[in-house]
């Protein structure tokens, strides 16, 4: 690893190494989601999914998701606050393109895949943000980059 990567992850407590690796992994999780999206259906894979900014974002998402993952392991306050804008913005995309079926059929909400799982980690990335950013700054990490 260059950069000084280990060193600061090695400063930061074992709970905020643990988030990073949470983070890294839902985004990346999005990432892939989002790409399977495009190689079924190509640029034009949202069409169905509301308004053109909507599915301009959900687009974006091949990008923006696997930044966040990146600068999260390289545990850069940048992808933590990134992860801040990027995820409540999707939670509340998925939302307003469910809510006819949410709507219809409220247990739906507890299948393990979708809006369910989406709206857990959003959640989880909402309630860490702070913490992590602050465990990052203690680490000095802030100093550095």
């Amino acid at each position: 690893m260059t950069d000084g990567i280990r060193e600061r992850l090695r400063a930061l407590p074992r709970r905020a190494r643990w988030t990073l690796v949470v983070y890294a992994g839902g985004f990346l999780e999005g990432t892939c989601a989002h790409v399977l999206d495009l190689v079924r259906g190509g640029l034009h894979a949202y069409t169905d999914f509301g308004p053109l900014p909507l599915q301009v974002f959900f687009v974006a998402l091949v990008v923006l998701d696997p930044l966040v993952a990146v600068l999260a392991l390289r545990a850069r306050p940048l992808g933590i606050w990134l992860a801040g804008v990027v995820m409540p913005l999707d939670v509340l995309a998925n939302w307003y393109v469910n809510w006819p079926w949410v709507k219809e059929d409220p247990a739906g909400l507890l299948r393990p895949v979708g809006l369910l799982p989406i709206t857990l980690f959003g959640a989880f990335v909402l309630a860490s943000l702070l913490p992590l950013l602050r465990a990052l700054a203690g680490g000095r990490v802030l100093r550095n980059g």
